[in-house]
């Protein structure tokens, strides 16, 4: 009878203890995940943006630096459809349009100028022409003088030949007068019709740069807008830029790619060709593939504000969506190698102790047991397990004793 009552205490004692036991899983949940066996992949995870792989790019007009700064007055709205024609950036032409003003007025001044002068040219021509014929009658006077002196005394011939002589030399010297006078004038208008036409110029180089100033799409697209690496934004109103610099992109957008910027550490791993899984973050569901096809020879700045490295890399997407458009981020796979026919598990449920040694919770019939294993190769995710674990085996992905003590002083 006693040992009835002895048996029956252990059974109810057993009992208790697994009712506790199933009362600590019910209150406690522990996340699993099963040892899989397959083609472990050794990967690379990198954030790109999508670019397409062929597109006009419009840039800033090439405008004097007399007509000062691009100051963008509207620009169209990132993502926007635009037609063959369509004005898509406007610049401030308040420059411009005061500098035509300013040309159109020198020009008024220099014409009313220009026609004084040759009316000051035709008096002083005039002039000298009048003087020229008063000393050549004067001149033939004293020839004629000196003609009939033929009766005359010496002296008074001799000074009729010197009335002659001084005769000749002012009629020499009103022609050379003409001349001068000539050739000055010349001078004075190739100057001024020198300078009028600077202004006329000046004026048709301002209308043109007016033109430019109202850039149109040149073909039908989406209209994708620049970031500006000043502001690290898309170009707005009211942004400044330099001419020829690229502003909008319409982009062709039956071949798309992405690109990314792998670190220093890693590009040695990334050669063309290798297979790529593209997630775009708007629509995480959707997974597309790709191939990398360019990888950069050249690092350099991650930012303007940062010292690290990075290569840029290309890959081009296989296939086309009407989802995917320039400018979605997306997060890229680049499949570096494959490892057939092995066992792993995540890297979550992977525990070491001093002394390097790796272990996990392997789950069992009571609970969870701590088994030492042996591990190869991890990627951004998952963990090679070469012995310690079966295919299908269970494992904690956290260490269960210590959500066991977190449970009690919650309890407590």
């Amino acid at each position: 009878m006693n040992n009835r009552i002895k048996g029956l205490s252990v059974i109810l004692c057993c009992i208790g203890t697994l009712a506790v036991s199933c009362g600590k899983k019910a209150d406690v949940q522990i996340p699993e995940a099963k040892v899989t066996k397959g083609v472990f992949y050794i990967d690379i995870y990198e954030e790109g943006e999508i670019e397409a792989v062929n597109s006009i790019n419009i840039s800033s007009p090439n405008i004097p630096w007399r007509f000062g700064n691009l100051k963008i007055s509207n620009i169209v709205t990132d993502g926007d459809e635009v037609q063959t024609g369509d004005t898509v950036i406007v610049f401030d032409p308040s420059e411009v349009r005061r500098s035509i003003l300013d040309y159109e007025d020198r020009l008024v001044v220099s014409n009313a100028e220009l026609e004084k002068m040759l009316a000051q040219h035709q008096l002083q021509m005039e002039e000298l022409n009048a003087d020229y014929e008063v000393t050549r009658i004067s001149h033939e006077i004293s020839r004629m003088q000196l003609e009939s002196a033929s009766h005359e005394s010496e002296i008074k011939k001799r000074e009729i030949q010197l009335n002659l002589e001084k005769a000749d030399i002012s009629l020499a010297r009103a022609k050379e007068q003409i001349e001068n006078r000539r050739r000055i004038q010349a001078e004075e208008l190739k100057k001024k019709r020198l300078s009028i036409r600077e202004d006329e110029e000046r004026l048709e180089e301002a209308h043109s740069t007016l033109n430019k100033l109202f850039v149109i799409a040149p073909s039908p697209g989406i209209a994708i807008v620049s970031r500006n690496h000043s502001t690290n934004s898309k170009y707005q109103a009211g942004d400044q830029c330099w001419s020829q610099q690229q502003l909008i992109q319409l982009p062709d957008l039956s071949k798309l790619k992405a690109k990314v910027n792998i670190n220093e550490v890693d590009i040695s791993k990334v050669t063309k060709g290798l297979k790529v899984q593209i997630r775009p973050d708007a629509f995480s569901d959707s997974i597309f593939t790709g191939t990398v096809t360019t990888v950069a020879n050249l690092a350099q700045n991650k930012d303007n504000k940062s010292k690290i490295k990075v290569f840029p890399v290309e890959i081009v997407i296989d296939q086309f969506n009407k989802n995917l458009l320039p400018g979605l981020t997306v997060s890229c796979r680049i499949i570096v190698d494959e490892i057939p026919n092995v066992c792993y598990v995540p890297l979550e449920a992977l525990h070491v102790e001093e002394g390097d040694k790796s272990y996990v919770y392997k789950k069992t019939i009571g609970g969870y047991d701590k088994v030492y294993v042996q591990t190869g190769v991890t990627n951004s995710d998952y963990v090679i397990i070469e012995s310690g674990l079966d295919e299908g085996d269970a494992v904690a992905l956290v260490d269960p004793t210590i959500v066991s003590e977190k449970d009690k002083e919650k309890k407590k």
